[in-house]
């Protein structure tokens, strides 16, 4: 059994075959029907558009039945540590709940995002850990605490479609917004990026650093694709010669269970890291990128994102195309 957890446990003609089914998908007017008779259950511990609709649409699209289920509303409340005495708030354990789901659908879609209360914690992914761990069937990552693999593998897909195979100059900036917001977004784009070979330019407020350890891996698939990866504290020069901008906020590591000091530490860089016209001037013709909802005014004004250069809306639609080939390279590997 295989999960779709991480791009980085799929190697680079893997994430390339995703894509050209995606590609696929997206030009025929004929869909296979590879999940005819079954179910896949989607479990939502936070709020979503895109990737509950593109999920949704698409195990429908392939013929199954989509099984909504959010803990705490519309399921029980649920515990995913080991070992836990289960007196207070919550009601099922992982354990049972993944098992029970295992019966009945034939893989399970969960999205849980980071709490930003602990960063040591956090970090490892335990509640999607936990769901991995208990499933008898494939997991898919909806996006973690860390990760958020089906948005990047459609990020990787928006850009192989507007600017053609190749290794292209991509840079991923940072953005004030006004709360902390976890790191699963930028981790997986600069991940995906650097597994397709691009030439990747992180740039970022001093003390708003990616994982550490992500990173190395990160500089390692860059390493064995012959790209290649910089980061940078100066905003503007990231802009000169890119061809794709992707703007993405997320809170700083040091803040993790202290967001009201974050708040007001990162009030200085409001005017300065928005993605606006000026910057979007000093690029090579770049496309813009944003996985949504985007905050207009406050990470990319009106004018870029409402230009020629904007892609917004064309990534969001290949979250579709992409999920349907991630179901049926799933499940039909499982069959």
């Amino acid at each position: 059994m295989r999960n779709f957890l991480t791009t980085f446990e799929w190697s680079r003609e893997e994430l390339d075959q995703l894509i050209d089914a995606a590609v696929r998908f997206k030009e025929s007017a004929e869909q296979s029907k590879s999940l005819a008779g079954r179910s896949v259950a989607l479990v939502f511990f936070n709020p979503s558009l895109r990737t509950r609709a593109s999920m949704q649409v698409g195990i429908y699209e392939l013929g199954g039945n989509a099984v909504v289920l959010e803990p705490g509303g519309t399921a029980w409340t649920l515990e995913h540590r080991e070992g836990s005495v289960m007196d207070g708030d919550k009601t099922e354990h992982v354990a049972e709940f993944v098992r029970v789901l295992a019966r009945y659908c034939v893989a399970i879609g969960v999205r849980t995002f980071a709490a930003l209360k602990n960063w040591d914690e956090e970090r490892a992914d335990p509640v999607l850990k936990a769901f991995a761990h208990y499933s008898e069937v494939p997991i898919i990552n909806l996006e973690s605490a860390m990760h958020h693999p089906c948005q990047a593998t459609a990020d990787m897909m928006t850009i192989r479609e507007k600017l053609g195979q190749g290794r292209k100059r991509v840079a991923l900036t940072w953005a004030w917004h006004p709360k902390a917001l976890p790191m699963a977004v930028p981790n997986s784009f600069v991940l995906a990026a650097a597994q397709m070979g691009h030439e990747v330019v992180v740039a970022q407020p001093r003390g708003y650093e990616l994982d550490g350890e992500l990173m190395k891996t990160v500089k390692a698939q860059a390493a064995a694709t012959g790209g290649k990866v910089e980061v940078t504290h100066n905003v503007d020069a990231a802009f000169d010669g890119a061809e794709v901008i992707y703007a993405k906020s997320w809170g700083s590591k040091q803040f993790y269970g202290a967001p009201e000091k974050e708040i007001a530490e990162r009030a200085q860089y409001r005017s300065k890291w928005i993605v606006d016209e000026q910057k979007m001037s000093r690029t090579n013709s770049a496309i813009f990128m944003h996985c949504l909802p985007v905050r207009r005014n406050v990470i990319v004004t009106d004018g870029v994102i409402d230009s020629p250069a904007s892609v917004v809306v064309d990534e969001a639609e290949n979250r579709l195309h992409v999920q349907k080939a991630i179901l049926e390279s799933l499940l039909t590997k499982e069959d």
